[in-house]
Parts: C-alpha cells; structure tokens; sequence
C-alpha cells in the first residue's frame, strides 16, 4: 500500500498502482507499438501505430480492473466487502477484508472475473471481427488484440492453482466437499505451486531457445505465483497455530506511559532506548489520549525532536484501531493489516488494557514451538 497510487474510487472501492504497474503499462505500450502492430498490420505504421498501442494498452488494463470489481462486487453482496484493488506489473488484485464464510460464496466471487474477461473478449472480438470494411483497420486491430487478451486473462486465470482464480474455484469445491477450509487451502495451494513451477520451467526453456523476453516475463509470474500460494498454506498453519488464542494471551501490559509534553528527543534517550518497546500510550491526566511510536518518531526529521512533543506528533487514541482481550489472534493480525500497523491496543469498556504487537505474537508462536505445545 505505501508503495502505491490512488487512481479512482469506484463503488467505494479505491483502485490503486503499484509503482511495478507503470512499468508493465509502459512495456505492452512499446511492445505493441514496436513491434505488433506494424508487423501484424503493416499499413499501420509511426503515429497511427503508436496511438492504437497506447489505447488498447490502457484498455487492456482498464480491462483488468474490470475484471477486479467483477470479484469485489460478487464479494460484497456475499457480505465480505473489498475495500482496494491494487495493480501492478503481472495485473490486479482485490484484497479481501477476510476470507470468504462459505464455499459458496468463494465459488460465485471466483468466477465472476473470468467470466466478466469472457464477455469482454467476445465483446472485443465481435468488433475486431466485423472487419475492416466496417469500422475501419484501426478499431478492428484494437478489438482483435483486447478480445485476445481478454480471453487470455480468462483462461490463464482459470488455471486450477491458487491464488489464481481457479485455484479458488478448486479451493471452493473441496472446500464443499470435505467441509474443511484448512485441507482445501493445502491442496489449492500445493497445485498453485506446482502450476507455479511448470510456468518457471516453460519460462527458462523459452530463454534457451532465444526467446529471452517471454521467457523471462513467463518465469516471473511463475514466482510470483509460487511466493502467493506458498503464502496462502502459511498463513493456513498460523491460523492453526494461533486457533484458540486470544489478545489478552499476549497482550504486554508494561508499556511505558509517557507525557504529551516531552520531547521526542527524551523520549528516545530516556524511554524508548532503555525499555526497549515500540510503542507508548500518551497520559492526559488520568486516561490515555492517545499513541506514538517509533513509526511517527522517525517521521519527524532527527534535528526536530528536541523541539517536537510527544503530543503533537502522537496518533489520537480514539482514531485508533483497536480490539477486545477476548479478539480472536487470528484477526488481530488481521485488523493490524488492515489498518497497517505492527501494534494494536486493548480496549475493554473504553479503557486501555495493554498492546498488542507483532513481534510479540511471533515470538510467542516461536515459544510456543520451542516447548512443543
């Protein structure tokens, strides 16, 4: 998220760009202009070629983000609403608030993007097809090439690998069958990466017959595709490791209480340093009013914390995102990546009962495997 751009909102839903995505927009840009278009279409040449790959580049990622709302809007009438679409370099990805309740409702979200790709790609097709002699070289070029990668999008997603959009649609179905989440993800995921490991290989063969280019796009996603689905079995495992655990297993309640009014400069060298912790509930009077941590300490620049307090570059305590002792520490981890923070406090009838943070869970996780419990 830090690393991307807001785009447009649609539906409440933000579309963002990974910086990777400029990248990708550029390179189907000067494939297409370079080297497609005036070898498919040799009357289009210079200019006319350059603005027809500009166009269908953006349409074919307007295309994706197509795809992407087709599955947030299957999400959200399922009740588990998308709040961003990021793209980037291999396409676009709705990130879901959490994962969906029933096979059901993952089957329908799954297949509502290649299904939209489908369409498109007859939609396009139907014009690139018309031909020439009716809507003219340019735009019967312009749907030729969209209707093929539409279609293209639609296939390849629906490879049966997680987290493609067959994969879920697999993930759904043995989902179903053996009511068990955990041993659909496993299997989804396994098949992912064994997918993911064929596309490497096709990739590297591609680069040792020469077509280095291909080769090479086709072994990335292939990585990538292996780093997701091997993501998706270990976030399984540690929902299984923290199953049963809450927030106030783990939860520190030592954390030093520090002043509005003193300095970051103090607060480093006197509090920070000697506790070692991260984080500092901020006491006005009696109560906490709010948060800092090491996060909007090096936001302020070095020469500046003998000068900035604690108070004026603190975090509100009731813009915070917070849980319950009794939160399940599955979706504390959860929340804290929703809101993007590595540390998130304990709230219990509007008081503070002590923080939880990242590094804290994995280090019980890590005491918890060394005891063998």
């Amino acid at each position: 998220m830090r690393n991307s751009l807001l785009l447009a909102k649609i539906f409440g839903i933000e579309v963002r760009a990974d910086f990777s995505w400029f990248l990708g927009v550029g390179l189907v840009i000067w494939s297409l202009g370079g080297h497609y278009f005036p070898m498919t279409y040799p009357e289009l040449a210079g200019v006319d070629a350059w603005s027809l790959a500009v166009a269908a580049g953006v349409f074919a990622f307007v295309s994706i983000v197509i795809h992407e709302l087709a599955h947030s809007l299957v999400s959200y009438a399922t009740g588990n609403p998308v709040r961003v679409i990021v793209l980037h370099v291999f396409g676009g990805l709705a990130q879901l608030d959490r994962e969906p309740k029933r096979a059901r409702d993952e089957f329908l979200m799954a297949l509502a993007g290649p299904a939209t790709s489908l369409i498109l790609a007859l939609g396009f097709g139907a014009l690139g097809w018309a031909g020439p002699e009716r809507v003219g070289l340019k735009l019967a070029a312009f749907g030729r090439w969209l209707g093929m990668i539409n279609l293209v999008i639609a296939a390849f997603n629906m490879v049966p690998g997680f987290p493609l959009d067959g994969g879920r649609v697999l993930r759904s179905i043995v989902w179903g069958l053996t009511g068990s989440f955990k041993r659909a993800t496993q299997t989804a995921g396994i098949i992912g990466q064994i997918a993911a490991f064929a596309l490497i290989a096709l990739g590297i063969i591609q680069v040792f017959r020469g077509n280095w280019a291909d080769g090479l796009w086709i072994a990335f996603i292939g990585w990538f595709l292996h780093s997701a689905a091997g993501q998706a079995i270990a976030r399984v495992a540690l929902d299984d490791a923290l199953a049963g655990q809450t927030a106030a297993d783990v939860m520190m309640t030592d954390c030093p209480h520090v002043s509005p009014v003193l300095t970051l400069a103090k607060l480093v060298t006197d509090v920070a340093i000697p506790s070692g912790r991260r984080c500092f509930p901020v006491m006005g009077g009696d109560r906490v009013t709010g948060l800092i941590t090491l996060h909007e300490v090096i936001n302020v620049p070095r020469t500046e914390w003998p000068h900035t307090t604690v108070g004026s570059a603190m975090r509100l305590f009731k813009d915070l995102e917070t849980v319950a002792p009794e939160t399940p520490l599955a979706e504390v981890l959860a929340r804290m990546a929703k809101a993007d923070v590595a540390q998130i406090p304990v709230v219990q009838q509007g008081r503070l009962r002590g923080m939880v943070a990242r590094d804290r869970i994995l280090a019980y996780l890590q005491a918890r495997h060394e005891l063998g419990v």
